[in-house]
């Protein structure tokens, strides 16, 4: 595909040679003649000089680079729809495979793509389009909508309730038990029934190996467009809003209420009963026990305001040379003192 297309197709301001072929893209460091890459961070300005790309996709104010340019608002998008010019997921022709078990009570719907090993049970109602690629299996009474995707070894437990256009990567269990018992006169732990569901919103992606558990009552939520990456873990009567991001390892433990557009990144977690407002940031390896205002970011553990914890950090590095400092001056007193006695 030439550039000068691109351009076009990806609505980018081109400068240079509309007519270089371009087979491919590719990080910057890895890119190769003939393909297109991006910059989206200013860590990899260097590497930009050096790519051995064709062309690359860079902000409207770049400056400085020699190659062929895409100019765009965003370059790390444009080049996510880039990816899509050069690359299509696999098709999955509609039938279903005859190792599959289907329920006589279950409604599938057209063009659905049924594969090896999978198991609907009764009364399941799955949308139009759906791909179930291999060893899913969907418990009764659960509720899928169109163009659902689930990779192998997928579990949606009984009566749970899932969108459109919902992606569940490999391993991925939905309304799996909520972790609920109460301890008896004789130490022992008795299971509670863990009655109600978990309901996935439109246009979620979860990744590998996550569990979102079923409420005890009532029901657990992720929201449209809230992607999870994998290992994570939401507890029961969770709910997410809209558009969250949780990434990888994150915990919730139940009955948190996460709003719409936060991010919790890797390995961060929540106690159970707290509320982290609209737009609120939780950054890497934090854990919070009390509510998090809209809009604000946390670190560390016990989470704190953001700035706070990056003073707090700064100060922690110089711990040594205070711990010096203050015995020091606790010698020069006891001297002082002595010389006072006297």
């Amino acid at each position: 595909m030439k550039l000068g297309e691109i351009a076009a197709r990806l609505k980018c301001t081109l400068e240079g040679d509309a007519d270089i072929e371009i087979s491919g893209v590719a990080g910057i460091e890895e890119a190769q003649p003939g393909q297109l890459t991006f910059l989206a961070n200013r860590r990899y300005r260097l590497a930009a000089s050096k790519t051995h790309a064709s062309a690359i996709i860079v902000p409207q104010n770049e400056e400085g680079l020699t190659l062929p340019c895409l100019r765009a608002g965003d370059p790390y998008l444009t080049f996510a729809h880039a990816i899509e010019l050069f690359y299509a997921s696999p098709r999955y022709a509609p039938g279903v495979h005859p190792t599959a078990v289907i329920a006589k009570s279950a409604s599938i719907g057209a063009g659905a793509h049924v594969g090896p090993y999978c198991f609907v049970d009764d009364d399941v109602t799955i949308g139009a389009n759906a791909v179930l690629h291999s060893f899913v299996s969907v418990y009764r009474g659960a509720r899928i909508g169109d163009d659902f995707f689930a990779h192998s070894h997928v579990a949606v437990r009984e009566r749970c309730q899932i969108g459109h256009r919902v992606i569940l990567q490999n391993g991925v269990v939905i309304g799996g038990d909520g972790f609920g018992f109460a301890r008896q006169h004789d130490g022992r732990w008795y299971k509670i029934q863990q009655s109600g569901i978990t309901v996935v919103d439109d246009d979620v992606e979860i990744q590998a190996n996550s569990a979102v558990d079923r409420a005890t009552v009532g029901e657990t939520r992720i929201g449209r467009g809230t992607k999870l990456d994998n290992l994570v873990q939401v507890g029961h009567a969770c709910a997410i809003g809209e558009d969250s991001l949780l990434c990888g390892q994150v915990g919730l433990a139940g009955s948190t209420v996460v709003g719409n557009r936060c991010i919790l990144a890797g390995q961060a977690a929540c106690a159970g009963h707290l509320h982290m407002g609209d737009g609120s940031i939780l950054t890497a390896q934090s854990a919070v026990s009390h509510d998090i205002p809209a809009g604000a970011t946390y670190s560390g553990s016990p989470g704190i305001e953001n700035k706070i914890w990056l003073r707090s950090v700064a100060i922690f590095n110089h711990l040594p040379e205070l711990q010096k400092t203050v015995r020091e001056l606790e010698r020069e007193v006891e001297q002082l003192r002595a010389q006072l006695q006297k």
